[in-house]
């Protein structure tokens, strides 16, 4: 099953409408302000999460007279977790297995970094999870993968770590190779990368990467 989770970051709506055009949600989780964004998407959400502190009451209470059947989440501001890693938690508690966060990035950098975070959070609990905007598709690798050209998201595809050290990158099929190579933090070694044919692939050892494809 897979979750559509709308938070309340920076969403380019031209691309917004693209994207979605070309997939499929089991379910739609609106994230406080993410409700506006939805509302604008004309897209009904399953799951309503937040403490609703940075959403047009209008809005809210629009959705609150609605006749659909929703699930509401509500959270007071004073909690121990973010309103995306709830929703994320609700999305996971109704069987999604894999998830796409829209409007994780844009706005606030320590809401976008958190929420990078929780990419991980997904990946130790097995659910495969994504942030996507106008110009990135940001995952978390615990292993080797095969990127084939046509289903890129952009031009470039870049790696770095998240963990402490990654052991024994190999690139292979791409404009700047590796074999074996060890990389820490504080590395942009694996930064804007390419592939020169249809596929290329990453393996290595051990350790954490956050997998960047963007474009310009």
């Amino acid at each position: 099953m897979t979750g559509l989770i709308v938070t309340g970051g920076t969403i380019d709506y031209e691309f917004a409408r693209g994207f979605l055009e070309t997939r499929t949600f089991d379910k739609v989780i609106a994230v406080d302000g993410g409700l506006g964004a939805l509302h604008k998407l004309h897209l009904k959400p399953d799951v309503i999460a937040g403490d609703f502190d940075t959403i047009d009451p209008k809005i809210l209470e629009e959705y609150k007279n609605s006749p659909d059947e929703v699930i509401w989440e509500v959270h007071k501001p004073e909690k121990d977790a973010t309103d995306t890693e709830l929703a994320i938690s609700a999305a996971m508690s109704l069987g999604c297995t894999k998830l796409v966060l829209l409007g994780a990035t844009g706005g606030r950098l320590d809401h976008f970094l958190g929420n990078l975070h929780l990419l991980y959070d997904c990946l130790k609990k097995g659910v495969q999870a994504a942030i996507a905007d106008e110009k990135n598709w940001i995952t978390i690798l615990d292993k080797g993968r095969t990127f084939a050209r046509s289903e890129a998201m952009g031009k470039y595809i870049s790696f770095l770590p998240l963990s402490g050290e990654v052991k024994g990158i190999t690139l292979t099929g791409f404009k700047y190779p590796l074999y074996k190579k060890d990389i820490d933090l504080g590395t942009s070694l694996c930064i804007s990368n390419e592939l020169t044919g249809e596929e290329g692939a990453i393996d290595f050892d051990s350790g954490i990467l956050i997998c960047v494809e963007s474009h310009d």
